[in-house]
């Protein structure tokens, strides 16, 4: 799968395709899977409920919003792939999520089984979507993008939170 064209999503994702580097998608997509469990289990322990500023999320907080992005734009990768034109909510709101779940009580390993299980499908969506069907956009309310532009975010995305975790956190 390609990588996409810049006019295939909003320029405001930008930072997160720049961090995606070149190569075939499918491999990329996989070391992405296998760089944050690695990242994540070399944290200290003592990190993982630490937050560098008031009103900041946790470190495992980050992972858990990383979970719930890679779900939501999963669904949106679908959505653009089998070519449906509905309209999609405006956006994710992060905070509402992160408001929503508490993850204090979760292992670190409960939520890299999660983020496994998530990214796996994922995997398994993207592996089956032709060239064709990778260029289709979804209709988000306040911007087209389409299959394959979804499918890089994610890699940036999951990197994106790494960066700022290496820097902030730790």
């Amino acid at each position: 799968m390609q990588k996409p064209t810049s006019d295939e999503y909003d320029a405001n994702y930008q930072k997160y395709f720049d961090l995606v580097a070149k190569g075939e998608y499918l491999d990329l997509l996989r070391q992405n899977s296998i760089d944050p469990v690695t990242f994540f289990g070399k944290i200290p322990s003592e990190k993982l409920d630490y937050k560098y500023a008031e009103g900041k999320w946790t470190v495992k907080e980050v992972l858990m919003h990383i979970i719930d992005t890679e779900r939501v734009f999963s669904y949106r990768g679908l959505v653009a792939a089998r070519g449906d034109n509905m309209t999609l909510h405006q956006r994710m709101d992060e905070e509402l999520y992160a408001n929503n779940v508490d993850v204090s009580h979760r292992t670190l390993q409960s939520l890299i089984s999660e983020f496994m299980a998530v990214r796996g499908s994922t995997d398994q969506l993207f592996e089956n979507v032709t060239d064709a069907q990778s260029k289709r956009l979804c209709n988000i309310a306040t911007h087209p993008m389409s299959a394959r532009a979804i499918g890089y975010f994610m890699i940036g995305h999951v990197q994106h939170h790494l960066n700022v975790i290496e820097a902030r956190y730790l």
